[in-house]
């Protein structure tokens, strides 16, 4: 394939469908994932062994294939938490926390910049709010893999300060970036769809009140969609929380963005 048509390339359907060409190039670093069956394709392995050396970290190839090689069930998911984990230890143990973080965040590869996230999202001597701010430059990655590893990997830890990380995020739902804005209903969505349920939001949603109110007729359908998702989890333990909230948004927001998450948000209960 011609250099042009790499860079412009849609992306395959189907793993198989992958043209040898990319895959190399994936498996390199040189080049990113343009859609999830391109981004699970990529082999850990092999991406370690290509990289890791102009990182810096030869000397840790063999402990990070071992890593890989014991997961019990290995998946793209699995394999970068592992790898990211294992990074973060290293950096921590080694005092290069700093220096390994920048390094991956500036990388040329999407799964590369996947590991930074839990460079960030592990490090419990910064404050959470400490965090969510380093983290924000891959909250806004131009690439959707590593805005999904993002909250992913910091999720358990807000969990943990929900109250203070609901107030914190309540600051961003003005920010001028859709990505950082739809972050911060997909870390609190109630039920998640690769993570672990919030039991409190779960159960109490309208703690998150604050947010959904100033998000609810968001001018980016990316946002949107995320609200309308955040609500049709939230539909699933506390139906009527989520039908009077949208009864009381049809009524008081006549915008065509508030009667779409509306729509959305009710698909469950609707059925």
């Amino acid at each position: 394939m011609k250099h042009l048509e790499i860079l412009n390339r849609k992306g395959a359907i189907k793993a198989e469908l992958i043209p040898e060409a990319v895959v190399s190039l994936l498996n390199q670093g040189l080049i990113e994932s343009v859609n999830l069956v391109e981004w699970s394709a990529v082999n850990h392995r092999e991406l370690v062994r290509s990289t890791f050396p102009q990182l810096g970290l030869e000397a840790i190839i063999p402990d990070i294939i071992a890593v890989i090689d014991g997961l019990a069930k290995p998946s793209t998911m699995k394999s970068v938490a592992a790898i990211g984990e294992f990074l973060y230890q290293h950096a921590f143990e080694n005092q290069i926390l700093d220096q390994l973080y920048t390094a991956l965040c500036a990388h040329s590869s999407d799964s590369i910049r996947c590991y930074a996230c839990y460079i960030i999202a592990l490090q419990k001597d910064l404050s959470i709010q400490h965090r969510l701010e380093e983290a924000r430059f891959l909250i806004a990655d131009p690439h959707f893999g590593v805005r999904e590893i993002i909250w992913m990997a910091l999720r358990p830890e807000l969990v943990k300060q929900l109250d203070e990380v609901l107030l914190y995020l309540l600051g961003w739902t003005g920010d001028s970036d859709e990505r950082i804005r739809r972050f911060i209903t997909e870390v609190t969505r109630p039920k998640g769809v690769w993570t672990s349920t919030i039991v409190a939001l779960k159960n109490h949603p309208e703690q998150a009140l604050p947010i959904l109110e100033v998000l609810r007729a968001d001018p980016s359908l990316y946002v949107q969609n995320s609200v309308a998702n955040w609500l049709n989890d939230a539909s699933k333990s506390q139906p009527e929380f989520v039908r009077n909230l949208c009864a009381r948004w049809s009524q008081e927001s006549h915008v065509p963005a508030t009667q779409y998450i509306v729509k959305r948000a009710l698909r469950t209960l609707d059925k």
